[in-house]
Order: structure tokens, then sequence, then C-alpha cells
């Protein structure tokens, strides 16, 4: 699937201020500085689209982008350390919870994790709260040009397999680098393909 246009469309306190849930939505969200908005930016081939920042807690809110007038890159607020109140926090985590609940059009939560670390208990606890919950998701593992490629694929097989303790499905797994574009092609495949049924299943 190819990029034409990709535009930033609007920016939400809570679910209820979302665009109409008239098109395929696909959500981003991992631990703070997990490389969420350059991803996003690298998908799109756009190099600020999203906002980037050194510092965590960038992404306050639930921040759409429209992609070729067709469908929607959703940009969901970081969990994990992220320097904010615990009022803060609780805010956007009732925000990231009422969202992924109850956004109809939502396809699929590609979960970021840093393929430079071994399996983080706050990312396996999350992809449980999705199960919970019945939401779909998939993992995309960055930043794999900080680290060796032996030292990224091993962190991912040694996530898939903690994850295999508990789950009896594992969802599609993507390795990426925004400096190497690694795993754009195969995520926009993937996209064009959820796309394609969107809406033939009701």
């Amino acid at each position: 699937m190819e990029i034409r246009s990709a535009k930033y469309l609007i920016s939400s306190p809570k679910v209820e201020n979302c665009p109409p849930a008239d098109k395929p939505e696909y959500a981003f969200i991992g631990r703070s500085n997990v490389g969420k908005s350059s991803l996003i930016n690298m998908i799109t081939n756009q190099t600020k689209l999203a906002k980037t920042s050194s510092s965590p807690g960038k992404t306050q809110m639930i921040n759409h982008f429209l992609i070729n007038n067709s469908w929607y890159i959703v940009d969901l607020p970081g969990y994990g350390f992220a320097k904010v109140s615990q009022t803060q926090r609780a805010n956007w985590q009732k925000m990231i919870s009422g969202y992924l609940r109850e956004r109809k059009n939502l396809v699929t939560v590609f979960v970021l994790i840093d393929s430079r670390h071994k399996p983080q208990q706050l990312d396996l606890d999350f992809i449980a709260q999705l199960g919970e919950w019945g939401i779909p998701f998939n993992l995309v593992f960055t930043k794999a040009d900080k680290s060796t490629q032996r030292e990224a694929h091993q962190n991912m097989r040694a996530f898939i397999e903690r994850m295999k303790e508990e789950w009896e499905f594992i969802p599609r797994a993507f390795m990426t680098s925004t400096v190497k574009f690694l795993g754009r092609k195969d995520m926009l495949e993937y996209i064009g393909e959820l796309n394609e049924g969107w809406g033939k299943e009701e």
C-alpha cells in the first residue's frame, strides 16, 4: 500500500470528541519514549507529522491522523514512566481505556515494544489488559538499529515465549527501525489487508 496523503486531524481529550467512526482506525501505543511518534512518521514518510520529543509524555491526548482520506492512524499517550502527577496519569488511563473499549472502528492496536530490552512486565501487563477487554492487537518491536540484529531478535523471541505462557494465539509481530525504514513495507501491507476486510464482517 502506498501513502499518498497524511495529515493531522484533531486531538481529543476523550473518545466522545473523536472524529466519526466511519473509517478503519489503527491505534499506536507503548511505553513512554519507545519511539512511537518516530514510527508514525516513518510509516507515513513524513518527518514532522507526529511530534517527537526526547522527554517522555509528549503525547497527552488522542491524536488522529487521516491517511489517504480513507483511514486513521491514532497516536495514544504512552504508558509507564512519564513524569506527570498521579492525577494526570489517572486521567490518561481513563482516557486510553475509554478509547480502546468504546471506539467502534478500531481495527487493531499496535503495541510498541523496545527491542533493546528483555521482556518488561509493564508491556506484558498492558497486553493482558487488552486480552481481557477483547481488543485485537499486534506487536511492533522498535529501535532495531540501536542494538545488534541478533540481540533485537533474541529479545523479540523472548517476549513471544513469555506470551506463550498465557496466550493460545500469538498475534503478528513486526521488527522496525525508523532509521533504516525497517518494517515499513510489512506494516503497510498488513494494514492494507485489514482495510480491505473492514466492514465486510458486519
